[in-house]
């Protein structure tokens, strides 16, 4: 019997919930005129391929297709949005404008779990991936100038990074972005991958020199570039894995260790399981474009690993959603969530789910999200996602509404990573009896969503042109980047 339905959803008491974001996945929009509903028509978190705009993830999508099971860890992620949970954030100190951290939000005290992971993976480094943003460019300015905005000054982001707006194939850039993640101890990333002939393939080749440089390894996050684009799912894992790993005879392709020697590739893929329909933010039913059925994927899938098998027994291949049938019926070795409002206390139904039925989870560590607001809006669904964590409104003029949201981030990324790493470590999870660890770090290099782990400018830097935009800058730009580093070099340095 269905569980949550968008009627259901609109029931319960709003008031305390994060009603943007409800609007945002399409749950909770207001009646609309009917020349509003033309517009609304583009808001249903469908990809735009040419401007490399991937739309929602499965698991946003599911939420808008309704009808959510009972008992189901969609389910809980969709009460969730409509109860915030109470979070324990770090105290700051009004006079000092510093934040006063306890010890558990410095350092991690899973002395079992971190023992486990460490003598179970001897490079644990590499089983930390940073998702990674080849999107950018400067001449003409790309994914900088979204909704309205006029780079070099108004970028479409929340925060101006320390690099101000640069260009993916500007090596000395990658170069720097390399440096930083060796820092913070993560060994590799996933290339946002926008097909063949892309921006983001045509940056891979020096992408990946740059990367082996500082030892890092490479893999990929398959993006939604074409509505059918699962019908080349198999070609294209062929041509990465032939173009990036074969060709270069796998010098800084990533091939993920497990506990039981075997080194296998591991690939990804955005908007995987969605729904035939979906119910906008107007309240009208709409089409997916890119839906496949799960057969078309088991096709694929199954291909895979055929083309593989010469090289690789194994090749883990996951999907972004939460779904256990349909991941299953597609022939997936597993999931890798990306949505940060998919909170950490909705995990562990997820990795009993996924784990009970032989499969595989990922969860990634993030510092929540912070998504930028239109220029110029395009209709009444342009309504942009709250802050997550939930806490409130915030007046990004005010240093103490500042800190509150920066110590809500910062608990956010202790959380996250405290959670991945006990239901991945827990020995009688799924994971575990299957020997395996992947934990993707949400996001390197995201700057739309807020989620990136890059430095920002600090804010006393922020130029006089660039202050006229509000950005929510923090006084330490690197705060994120150096926490990240502060608890995540002793798990995988052993200290």
């Amino acid at each position: 019997m269905p569980f949550f339905s968008r009627r259901d959803l609109l029931k319960t008491s709003l008031a305390a919930a994060p009603g943007a974001a409800l609007a945002r996945l399409g749950l909770g929009a207001s009646p609309a005129s009917a020349q509003q509903k033309a517009a609304g028509q583009a808001y249903a978190g469908f990809p735009t391929p040419s401007r490399q705009w991937r739309g929602d993830s499965s698991v946003a999508a599911a939420l808008k297709a309704g009808n959510i099971p009972r008992g189901s860890t969609l389910g809980a992620v969709a009460q969730s949005l409509t109860q915030p949970p109470p979070q324990v954030y770090p105290r700051f100190n009004r006079k000092t404008r510093e934040r006063e951290l306890p010890e558990g939000f410095t350092r991690l005290h899973m002395p079992a779990a971190i023992g486990a992971l460490r003598a179970a993976f001897p490079n644990l480094r590499r089983h930390f991936v940073f998702e990674y943003y080849a999107w950018y460019a400067t001449n003409p300015y790309v994914h900088w100038d979204e909704k309205g905005y006029g780079p070099p000054y108004g970028i479409a982001s929340t925060m101006m990074p320390a690099l101000g707006p640069y260009d993916s194939m500007n090596r000395d850039v990658v170069e720097q972005h390399a440096r930083w993640m060796a820092d913070a101890g993560v060994g590799a990333i996933a290339i946002s991958w926008w097909g063949r002939g892309s921006s983001s393939d045509l940056a891979t080749p020096m992408i990946m020199d740059v990367m082996r440089a500082h030892d890092i390894h490479v893999t990929f996050h398959l993006e939604p570039y074409r509505a059918d684009r699962a019908l080349f799912y198999a070609s294209d894992v062929n041509y990465l894995l032939r173009e990036y790993g074969e060709r270069r005879r796998w010098d800084a392709f990533l091939l993920l260790e497990h506990g039981d020697g075997q080194a296998t590739p591991v690939l990804k893929t955005f908007r995987t399981i969605v729904p035939k329909t979906v119910i906008d933010c107007q309240g009208i039913v709409q089409t997916v474009p890119d839906y496949t059925p799960d057969d078309v994927w088991r096709r694929q899938t199954d291909a895979v690993r055929e083309n593989a098998r010469p090289l690789f027994d194994q090749i883990v291949l996951l999907a972004d959603s939460l779904d256990v049938g349909r991941t299953m019926a597609g022939g997936f070795d597993g999931m890798a969530i990306y949505d940060s409002f998919v909170r950490p206390t909705t995990w562990p139904q997820a990795a009993t789910d996924f784990g009970g039925n032989n499969l595989l989870y990922s969860f990634a560590v993030n510092c929540g999200f912070d998504g930028y607001v239109p220029v110029v809006p395009a209709g009444v669904c342009d309504v942009p996602q709250p802050f997550e964590p939930p806490v409130g409104p915030i007046d990004w003029l005010s240093p103490v509404s500042r800190l509150t949201a920066e110590a809500a981030s910062h608990a956010r990324v202790i959380e996250s990573l405290e959670s991945t790493i006990r239901l991945q470590a827990d020995p009688q999870g799924g994971n575990a009896r299957r020997q395996f660890f992947l934990t993707y770090v949400t996001t390197f290099n995201e700057w739309h969503e807020g989620t990136a782990f890059e430095p920002a400018k600090h804010r006393g830097n922020l130029l006089p042109e660039e202050r006229q935009f509000n950005y929510h800058n923090p006084d330490n730009g690197a705060w994120r980047l150096e926490l990240l580093r502060g608890v995540l070099q002793p798990i995988v340095q052993g200290r």
